[in-house]
């Protein structure tokens, strides 16, 4: 028997583990009785952990992906998403990938003197960093840090490219910022939006921006000349894949030229979570959307694969693809490539002393 949590995204306590997490699960009468006898179930709280961390930029080789570097200002996310495939980090400090992901967080407020140590190496070699790789850099704790703030501060002293992704309009703070940015050719701002039902998003994506708030912040962004695109991220079959059009064609209407789409991904414990997350609000169609999953990625709920896991295959996978190209076509998105500019590069200031080299 499951004890949803309301307002979250994970549908109930910790999942079992990789990595030694004991596993508790509520059994017998007291089921029945469990309020009677304990009362009411306390509200879950949200608490942050402040990490200080010795580095900042985390680098990738990976072959399938556009971007070999990144910055993740915080640990967990507080939106909750059902789906999102850094639900798994948490395992790695024997924390749930479920409920602690959304509440036990932890956030790295040294991130942009780190950035600036990093930047300013004689080897370093400047390339667009992207924030939002793992977890929200505009989740509401930023409201309070500041930490995304002050990492995009670094970036435009030092004329340094940046790509943001975010599922919130909390983007629109930094406004002042993004502006700056962007008359550089320095900065490209992505907002997923997964839906256009403000009820649906409150199951998948609890405490996220709303579709509506989150597409008047792409207007907002294409208005102020800030290089805007549109995720749909990610295309979930049966439960979301039938807005795919619709949200493009709203993006397009506000002025966004760029657009994506990522098939849904369910790594290590994702899949027990989304899938638990399906029992509890789609048990009607839960064998049908884990039915196309399955058939887009091998036979199996993930294909981890190097391409494969970003490139789905199969029948279900080439019609959400072709609508996605014939929609683009129609609404003129997609028509030029966006590059920023990594030529303007400067180091930073270390200790009050300018960088000879």
């Amino acid at each position: 028997m499951l004890l949803p949590f309301h307002g979250r995204g994970a549908q109930s306590g910790p999942v079992p583990q990789r990595f030694g997490l004991a596993t508790r699960e509520a059994d017998g009468d007291w089921l029945d009785e469990r309020e009677t006898l304990d009362g009411a179930l306390p509200k879950l709280r949200t608490t942050v952990t402040e990490e200080h961390a010795k580095s900042i930029l985390s680098f990738n080789q990976s072959p399938d992906i556009p971007f070999d570097r990144s910055i993740n200002a915080y640990r967990g996310c507080e939106h909750g998403c059902i789906y999102c495939f850094a639900r798994p980090t948490h395992a790695y400090h024997d924390l749930s990938p479920g409920i602690d992901f959304e509440t036990r967080l932890f956030a790295k407020p040294n991130a942009a003197a780190l950035l600036r140590e990093a930047l300013a190496k004689p080897g370093y070699r400047p390339a667009p960093i992207a924030m939002g790789t793992n977890t929200d850099p505009y989740q509401p704790i930023e409201a309070r840090y500041r930490i995304t703030r002050s990492v995009l501060e670094v970036c435009l002293e030092t004329r340094h490219p940046v790509t943001i992704t975010t599922k919130s309009d909390r983007c629109l703070r930094d406004l002042d910022l993004l502006e700056a940015l962007a008359r550089l050719g320095l900065v490209a701002v992505g907002i997923s939006v997964t839906s256009l039902d403000p009820r649906l998003s409150s199951l998948l994506e609890p405490r996220a921006s709303s579709p509506e708030k989150r597409s008047a912040a792409l207007g907002k962004l294409a208005q102020a000349g800030i290089p805007a695109h549109v995720s749909i991220a990610p295309v979930i079959p049966s439960i979301t894949d039938e807005f795919m059009e619709a949200i493009l064609a709203r993006a397009a209407r506000l002025g966004v030229k760029s657009a994506s789409w990522i098939m849904l991904r369910l790594p290590h414990e994702v899949a027990p979570l989304f899938r638990e997350w399906l029992d509890v609000h789609y048990p009607e169609r839960a064998g049908k959307v884990m039915s196309i999953v399955q058939s887009v990625r091998n036979g199996r709920d993930n294909d981890p694969g190097f391409f494969t896991r970003m490139k789905p295959l199969g029948p279900w996978a080439d019609i959400f693809r072709s609508r996605f190209r014939i929609a683009c076509k129609r609404l003129g998105i997609n028509e030029a490539k966006l590059a920023l500019d990594c030529s303007q590069f400067r180091k930073p200031e270390i200790g009050g002393q300018m960088a000879l080299f």
